[in-house]
């Protein structure tokens, strides 16, 4: 998140140089703002058939079939995070969770937190925010993942080898 204005007093910050880093100060309470990107999680969701679990979000995109993701709320960790997140979207309920990688997204300024989750196939209970919910077989997720300003493919690609190999 990038301030232009103290959030305790309003003043309009000011540049500076803290060590090594760029970063903003309030002029009148001296209150010193770093670069703070905001974390959310990214989970590719695979059933005990190996298949991989896609959402259709029409306000993320009309066309594309993206992954879990959601921002990690206050007091949870990123494993929490996910374990709520694909229960909220989707209804099904994570047996194992693997950390996979990170992505800077830098026009929303957030970290990505990319895991591959494990589940057991069950009903769908989907969020008001999920259009539709839809199982694929791996060799078809290529053709509808949501890559374009999206870290659905990205993590999709990061995952692909140890789900080809049968290592998840």
């Amino acid at each position: 998140m990038i301030f232009k204005y103290c959030a305790e007093c309003g003043t309009k910050l000011e540049e500076i140089r803290c060590g090594d880093d760029d970063c903003k100060i309030c002029p009148a309470c001296k209150k010193i703002y770093g670069s703070s990107p905001v974390p959310v999680i990214g989970a590719l969701v695979v059933n005990e058939f190996h298949e991989i679990l896609l959402l259709k979000q029409d306000y993320i995109s009309t066309k594309k079939w993206t992954i879990v993701t959601g921002y990690m709320t206050d007091g949870e960790n990123a494993e929490e995070s996910v374990v709520r997140e694909v229960k909220e979207e989707t209804g099904q309920n994570v047996l194992k969770c693997r950390y996979v990688s990170s992505y800077y997204y830098e026009p929303k300024q957030l970290i990505m937190l990319g895991f591959i989750v494990s589940v057991r196939k069950s009903a769908f209970t989907k969020s008001a925010e999920v259009n539709a919910l839809k199982w694929y077989r791996l060799e078809e997720v290529d053709a509808v993942i949501a890559r374009e300003n999206n870290y659905s493919g990205i993590l999709f690609d990061n995952c692909r080898t140890m789900l080809e190999k049968g290592e998840w």
